[in-house]
């Protein structure tokens, strides 16, 4: 399994009372792919910079798409600028993926699919391994998680990495959640501010 997988399958098992914002777990996932990418030799960094390797089939459908999409002309993309690119709908093509895979189902009622219901995790051996692997304390996975929304501050995580390729990733995924936030909360000012216009 990937880090990606294992990450949307951690994610899908939080309780409904702790929802996880789609927009941070893709900007998570797609951060998640290029520390894969970095661990099999496909990607590697100059500075900020996503260097392509050479191609290598992982087995996995939405890893080897992350790799395809990598910009293979110089001057190469930033890390940030993957993380908005690659993670533009990226939950719901992994919860699409695992759907395919058998690993979540969507609840029916009354003969229907609810298409607003939240996808349920099957039982599996991906989905033990995930969680087990998200016990296990691994520190990339901790980060990601944390940066999704799940979890404890990542920067316990952090120092415990060597990989100084993989901390920049980690850290463009929090400025980039970090950033998102703040779009949402300029958002929520702007229309609290329409709304009292209107009142007013």
């Amino acid at each position: 399994m990937t880090t990606a997988r294992d990450l949307a399958l951690i994610s899908l098992g939080m309780p409904t009372d702790l929802p996880v914002a789609q927009g941070d777990l893709s900007l998570a996932l797609a951060g998640a792919e290029a520390v894969d990418l970095l661990e099999n030799g496909a990607l590697g960094l100059d500075g900020d910079r996503m260097v392509p390797g050479p191609r290598v089939a992982t087995g996995d459908r939405l890893l080897d798409q992350a790799d395809a999409s990598l910009t293979r002309r110089e001057p190469y993309e930033t890390v940030d600028d993957w993380l908005w690119r690659r993670g533009s709908e990226l939950a719901a093509a992994y919860v699409d993926d695992l759907e395919r895979a058998g690993l979540v189902t969507h609840p029916r009622g009354h003969g229907f699919w609810l298409g607003s219901a939240r996808p349920v995790l099957a039982d599996s051996q991906a989905r033990r391994g995930a969680e087990e692997r998200g016990l296990s304390g691994d520190p990339v996975l901790a980060a990601l998680l944390a940066a999704a929304g799940i979890g404890a501050d990542p920067a316990e995580a952090y120092e415990s990495l060597d990989a100084d390729a993989v901390t920049t990733v980690l850290a463009a995924v929090g400025g980039a959640v970090t950033q998102l936030e703040a779009v949402r909360l300029r958002h929520d000012i702007e229309n609290a501010a329409f709304d009292n216009v209107w009142r007013g």
